[in-house]
């Protein structure tokens, strides 16, 4: 199962190893008929992961049904999980399915499932051994056949040693566990979360959008996002209203953010910590150079051949939403004050950035190989014949 088709199917976005480690253990639990466990912080998109295991599974062409456990009151998450029978209680006029019982061949996703009572738990391992269950106010046992699928953003070990979750179910549900990474565990992802979160925003909602200058991204990356990938949405989709459409520089992030970080996270101007050798981040910088000047070239290109008009304010193009691609200027990238470093030149050389520029071009565009001769400026003759020359064929077939 392709990784790639995995990411685009469920809309997980990023390419941090952590993401990726994720995206792994999807492809390979998916397929199998096991209970899972997802774990992470509030925020960090469980819920978008058990879809994609849902998506993936032998069942995805049957319900996914999904369950906040902690949104349920004590006194009737039982006749909401597993059903009740006429009379059950003072207001069960009528038979009533549960959501074990929707879910028959399908799959359920627990969220917060450290929220349920004691009681629940005991039912919901036998659910997880047997497949029975037993509605509210019935004498008869009831079959069912799904997928249980659990998430918690709390540490149940811990509950467990509190007597506040059973360890029978504890153990009955860890047989595979998933890990969301908290959003300061993969920064480098952020620039694909906002341009993803900007983009969908302004076109639902038929709006301007002129992106983020790389100083406001690198700021954004700076801050803790206690609230993860939801707080980075919910800050994305109030500054561009806030701001009116006008494209977002470090100053509006500032103002918008507030200066109550803390620690070294509070300054801006701090170097940030990235997990990557040193080497690596100079080859990156460079090539990130020479993407941002092709760029710039396509982006004069589309304003003298189109006709955009430019707006008063930073001489920039008014793009227009229903347009069918995004510009590649648009695209948000990072910058830098010193792309190339004194202790860099001599080792490296201009076959060594072509050969990483073309690679990284043909991942950019999914390995088509029209759009990325194009974008580098070169025709497809020439593109393949450099991609055979530095031996890229395998490393392409690999990939796909």
């Amino acid at each position: 199962m392709s990784i790639e088709r995995i990411q685009k199917k469920s809309g997980i976005v990023g390419q941090s190893d952590a993401i990726q480690q994720v995206l792994e253990m999807v492809a390979q639990v998916a397929p199998v008929n096991i209970s899972v466990l997802i774990t992470g912080d509030s925020g960090t998109g469980k819920e978008m992961i058990a879809k994609a295991l849902h998506q993936n599974s032998k069942r995805s062409h049957e319900s996914l049904v999904t369950v906040n456990c902690g949104a349920i009151p004590e006194g009737i998450i039982e006749s909401e999980l597993f059903g009740h029978k006429k009379g059950a209680y003072t207001d069960a006029r009528d038979d009533r399915k549960g959501y074990f019982e929707t879910a028959n061949k399908g799959t359920i996703f627990l969220d917060e499932i450290g929220e349920t009572p004691l009681e629940t738990q005991v039912k919901l391992l036998r659910v997880l051994e047997t497949g029975e269950f037993m509605p509210v106010g019935a004498s008869k046992m009831k079959k069912t056949d799904v997928r249980v699928i659990a998430a918690t953003n709390k540490n149940l070990a811990e509950l467990v040693k509190k007597n506040q979750f059973r360890q029978d179910l504890y153990y009955r549900l860890k047989t595979v566990t998933i890990d969301s990474p908290a959003l300061r565990l993969r920064v480098e992802d952020i620039s694909l979360l906002v341009e993803r979160f900007a983009l969908e925003f302004t076109r639902s909602n038929d709006m301007l959008y002129r992106g983020f200058m790389p100083e406001a991204i690198r700021r954004m990356k700076t801050h803790s996002w206690d609230g993860n990938v939801r707080e980075l949405k919910n800050f994305v989709e109030s500054i561009i209203v806030l701001e009116k459409g006008e494209r977002i520089t470090v100053d509006m992030v500032e103002k918008q953010l507030g200066s109550n970080d803390g620690g070294v996270h509070g300054n801006p101007a701090l170097p940030v910590v990235m997990p990557q050798p040193a080497e690596s981040a100079e080859r990156e910088l460079i090539l990130r150079q020479l993407f941002l000047l092709r760029q710039d070239v396509e982006f004069l290109k589309q304003i003298a051949s189109q006709g955009l008009p430019v707006s008063s304010q930073e001489g920039l193009p008014m793009i227009p939403q229903d347009s069918g691609e995004i510009m590649p200027s648009l695209h948000i990238e990072e910058d830098v004050e010193n792309f190339i470093k004194n202790s860099s030149i001599g080792d490296m050389t201009m076959e060594d950035l072509e050969r990483e520029a073309i690679e990284r071009t043909l991942k950019f565009f999914n390995n088509n190989r029209r759009a990325s001769a194009k974008s580098l400026g070169m025709s497809e003759r020439t593109l393949y014949r450099k991609i055979d020359q530095y031996g890229l064929e395998r490393k392409i077939k690999l990939n796909g």
